[in-house]
């Protein structure tokens, strides 16, 4: 027996159990493969549509994720615009409270100014009184003792005027 020339039988025997096997295969094993080439193919099938499904929900999410980021730029421009006039409305209102804060300043420098010029004009007005009536005594002093008849006349002089400043106080009393 050769194995490159079989003999009449073996090639029966060979073909028989080819036949067996393939009918086996077609009856029991061609179905299983099929059917789980089949279930494969809907698998890939399936998870094609699915990578589609996901690929569009993903363009559909970059599409709302551009729209909320121009929303949130939107948002952030208005509350900078906002922030900024706030800041315009307090230094608007400090300065304000500043310029009040400074003329009330002003003006209580000019009362006390105001206060202390009455004050000084005061002290300077006793000031030359008290001078004058120094001034006035020496003259008249001087002038008194020089001559007798001066002291009488000054004497004279003082009780008249004594007497109408009492007449006139008494005139203002009884009104």
């Amino acid at each position: 027996m050769s194995l490159v020339t079989p003999d009449f039988g073996l090639l029966v025997w060979m073909t028989l159990i080819f036949a067996i096997v393939l009918f086996i295969l077609a009856k029991f094993g061609f179905p299983a493969i099929t059917s789980m080439v089949d279930k494969r193919a809907a698998k890939i099938e399936k998870a094609l549509k699915d990578a589609e499904q996901a690929e569009k929900q993903l363009s559909s999410l970059s599409e709302r994720q551009a729209e909320l980021l121009e929303q949130t730029r939107a948002e952030q421009n208005r509350l900078i615009q906002q922030a900024s006039r706030e800041r315009e409305r307090i230094i608007e209102s400090a300065k304000a409270q500043a310029q009040a804060e400074a003329d009330k300043i002003l003006q209580n420098a000019k009362n006390e100014i105001r206060a202390e010029k009455q004050s000084a004009l005061r002290d300077l007005s006793a000031l030359v009184s008290s001078l004058s009536v120094q001034v006035a005594e020496k003259i008249v002093r001087h002038k008194l003792e020089t001559d007798p008849q001066e002291q009488i006349k000054l004497i004279d002089s003082l009780i008249e005027e004594a007497s109408r400043l009492d007449d006139s106080a008494g005139v203002q009393r009884k009104a």
